[in-house]
């Protein structure tokens, strides 16, 4: 890379640890604090380009990226003003929040497709998600209110099958019988690199799972005082995945590395090509409207589909769960087009 990317990485790493040697001119910037909903990785990576190449920064923020894991609740700390931005898995969390009269709406959904999976072993007889009634099945505490339940209803399963999902794999490698919930982007390559075998596949979002995911939050209050910021950061944030998911992704990678050693240069090339290969971030209707983009009607449709499972109250105020002013405006196509022309 150039002496221009160290300069500009010397800048960001200033910016990340908020050091006392930042340039006079960045006091100027608008300080947001944005909460991803796991650890870095790649499923973040256009956020951690936005900031690495300095996409933010050149519309006025100043941004910090925090992580998530099993152990933070950003959906808490949002509503409690502690971050100013978060990222919520699926349509189903903001439905709770808008039922339970919480001010906080949804703005962009950066996955057009939930990476979410169900993982067997490939001489288990499992082939879809029909072969699953006999199965014992691992399933993480939080998501037994959300795509379980949809699990459950469509294809007859029962509570009974569960066992808890505790983000460790033994259980699922040590029992042919086990299916492990999983990230299309990331378990698998862990199983085979682990197990030396590649594990049968199940995506939801192939089987009618529709809901929009990583979807951008924002509280109402924060929005009404800070709008320009907001639609700065989802432009910029919207350049930031283009670039990642069609240009040289080495910038984000860097920092995430950075903020999780944990992470290998593998797994990130690994995730990043899965993100493309299944669409989960460009497809459907951002093909045409933008990254990040959302439509009434999808939403209209997922909840409904929630209502009849008797995860949410029909009576539901929908029209104040989510906005579309700040998406479906072809932000980034330009981009996309000359990142691949290259």
């Amino acid at each position: 890379m150039g002496r221009g990317w160290q300069q500009a990485r010397a800048f960001i790493l200033a910016l990340l640890v908020g050091g006392s040697f930042l340039p006079r001119q960045a006091a100027a910037l608008e300080r947001i604090v944005f909460g991803i909903n796991w650890v870095a990785e790649a499923e973040y990576g256009g956020f951690y380009q936005a900031l690495a190449t300095g996409a933010y920064a050149r519309r006025g923020l100043a941004v910090t990226i925090r992580q998530g894991g099993p152990q933070v609740n950003h959906t808490q700390l949002l509503v409690a003003g502690r971050i100013d931005l978060g990222l919520a898995d699926n349509m189903l969390l903001q439905f709770n929040l808008t039922a339970r009269d919480i001010p906080v709406v949804a703005i962009a959904a950066f996955f057009q497709k939930a990476p979410q999976a169900l993982l067997a072993h490939p001489d288990a007889g499992v082939r879809s998600f029909e072969d699953l009634r006999d199965k014992i099945i691992l399933v993480a505490t939080e998501d037994r209110l959300t795509w379980w339940q949809w699990l459950k209803h469509l294809y007859g399963l029962r509570d009974e099958q569960i066992r808890p999902y505790t983000f460790n794999p033994a259980p699922f490698l040590a029992d042919k019988r086990v299916v492990m919930q999983a990230y299309v982007t990331a378990e698998p390559f862990v199983i085979e690199r682990e197990a030396g075998f590649r594990p049968v596949v199940l995506m939801l979002a192939d089987a009618g799972y529709d809901t929009y995911a990583n979807i951008l939050q924002v509280r109402r209050d924060f929005l009404e005082r800070h709008r320009h910021e907001v639609e700065a950061f989802v432009e910029a944030s919207i350049e930031g995945w283009y670039d990642y998911l069609y240009g040289d992704p080495e910038p984000a990678h860097e920092l995430i590395k950075q903020a999780n050693p944990d992470m290998t240069d593998a797994l990130l090339a690994y995730s990043r090509s899965k993100l493309r290969e299944y669409g989960i971030v460009d497809s459907g209707d951002a093909l045409t409207l933008g990254i990040g983009a959302m439509t009434d009607a999808r939403w209209q449709s997922f909840f409904e589909k929630a209502a009849e499972w008797g995860l949410v109250p029909a009576a539901l105020s929908l029209e104040k769960a989510y906005t579309l002013a700040f998406v479906n405006r072809g932000h980034g196509l330009d981009l996309k087009r000359r990142l691949i022309a290259r």
